[in-house]
């Protein structure tokens, strides 16, 4: 439990019959519910014009399809699973649901519904009394731009004030991710060569085989800066080169995390490459002249003490030879070429694959058998791990009940990061086509500076330690 907080004494899922309720958070209930951490009203509230019986069976689809069904653990679900239906605009659904509440005094409503309907729901839960003392979670998109971030925050506030605002992001939840923070600051061996003193450049690849997969329409509304960039992988980014926080609690981690997000040098259109797969636009829902990107790969700065001077490179896309996500470090070459291969050998590194597996490993060089003095490199892996452990709902579920806003994003760190890609986000030239299979247009190599080049994930071929 965070700071003293009380935990939550009721759950209200508002979309409860859309497909996050039904792919990702009532799996996440029911691992929250066998754990024991789940003993409260589950109030599901939707304008389908369902039964409880119908959104019970729901959820058991959904559990079914995700997971494995516990019969004994959802029988416990389900018994507390309650019903309201009703239009988001209508003050009686609130009525209804103050009834459901059945007295609840710190209820946490999860609002997985439209962005649109956000200021709609905190305002009506207001007026009906039911804001008071509850924490309310929020899905990504935290805005389109700066501008609708602030907007969004200022019309959150007018209800609940910040410390009760949980931002969720499911890929802070992950345990790769989690991992990245964990080695960063429990291990001493990296903050001596962490900084520009040593380290050349820092690249993060998030790349995928797939295409859109259906969701054209969703895609036309987004593009991949705003869908993983902005969020995913600028946090990805806060992970690496925050410095330490002054203390263990949630503030303290979000405070480090604001101030490197305020070092960021907002992104210069010149620095970025923006990328669309051939076929794009032959997708149901995409403009048969659409402008999206489905690519994007840039070059970043953080101008601060530790980090002046060295380039972050950044790329995400779709239909791309692989899919994985990577963090590589360089580090920079020994001041002096003493054997004579030097010059031509690989940097060492620090390599981390988030995903689909989870691997830290260091890349050095060594000497080859024979009477030469030649070397080669060979990767020390640090950790292979296939598990995922919790669900990153499940973990973030759980940490907002009690709420531990650790792994949640805070309103000044979002519009902060919507700084840094603003200047991008609108005036740009048309996405540069690239073909399915290839690592996106090949503009995107004359980002990365001083010789060097992109690093792309292999399929990975390391077997567990």
């Amino acid at each position: 439990m965070a700071g003293g907080a009380l935990p939550s004494d009721a759950f209200v899922l508002f979309g409860a019959t859309g497909d996050l309720a039904y792919r990702k958070i009532f799996p996440a209930l029911q691992a929250l519910a066998r754990r024991g951490s789940l003993d409260m009203p589950v109030v599901g509230v939707s304008r389908a014009g369902w039964t409880v019986d119908q959104l019970r069976s729901r959820a058991r689809d959904g559990i079914e399809r995700a997971a494995s069904l516990d019969e004994a653990v959802f029988a416990r679900l389900a018994a507390k699973l309650r019903y309201v239906d009703g239009d988001y605009r209508d003050a009686a659904t609130y009525d209804r649901l103050r009834g459901a509440l059945d007295g609840a005094r710190r209820p946490l409503y999860y609002l997985a519904i439209p962005p649109s309907l956000f200021a709609t729901v905190v305002g009506s839960l207001a007026q009906a009394g039911c804001a008071e003392g509850a924490r309310v979670i929020v899905e990504k998109p935290f805005g389109r731009d700066g501008a609708s971030a602030r907007a969004l925050n200022r019309a959150l506030h007018e209800v609940f004030p910040e410390p009760s605002v949980f931002r969720i992001d499911h890929y802070l939840g992950k345990e790769a991710v989690q991992n990245l923070l964990y080695f960063r600051f429990a291990n001493a061996v990296l903050e001596p060569v962490w900084s520009r003193d040593y380290v050349q450049s820092v690249q993060i690849t998030m790349a995928e085989e797939f295409g859109v997969q259906g969701r054209g329409a969703f895609y036309e509304e987004v593009g991949a800066l705003r869908d993983v960039v902005q969020n995913h992988l600028l946090q990805v980014l806060a992970l690496l080169a925050m410095d330490p926080p002054a203390g263990r609690d949630a503030e303290a981690m979000r405070s480090e995390k604001l101030r490197l997000f305020r070092a960021m040098r907002p992104l210069d259109p010149r620095e970025i490459v923006r990328g669309q797969y051939r076929g794009y636009r032959d997708e149901n829902g995409v403009a048969p002249d659409s402008r999206v990107e489905t690519y994007v790969s840039l070059r970043l700065h953080i101008d601060t003490w530790r980090w002046a001077g060295v380039p972050f490179y950044i790329r995400a896309g779709k239909h791309l030879p692989v899919t994985a996500t990577e963090v590589r470090v360089d580090l920079k070459r020994p001041p002096l070429a003493i054997f004579e291969d030097m010059p031509e050998a690989e940097p060492n590194y620090f390599r981390f694959r988030l995903s689909p597996e989870v691997v830290i490993a260091a890349g050095a060089q060594v000497k080859l058998p024979g009477e030469e003095m030649r070397g080669g490199g060979v990767e020390l892996v640090a950790r292979h791990a296939l598990g995922e452990g919790d669900s990153p709902y499940e973990r973030l579920l759980g940490d907002a009940l009690h709420g531990d806003a650790s792994m949640f994003t805070r309103d000044d760190s979002v519009e902060a990061a919507w700084r840094v890609i603003d200047p991008v986000l609108e005036s740009l030239a048309p996405p540069l086509v690239y073909d399915p299979g290839t690592w996106g247009p090949a503009a995107a190599a004359a980002l990365i500076e001083g010789g060097e080049r992109w690093h792309d994930p292999q399929v990975e071929r390391t077997r567990p330690c």
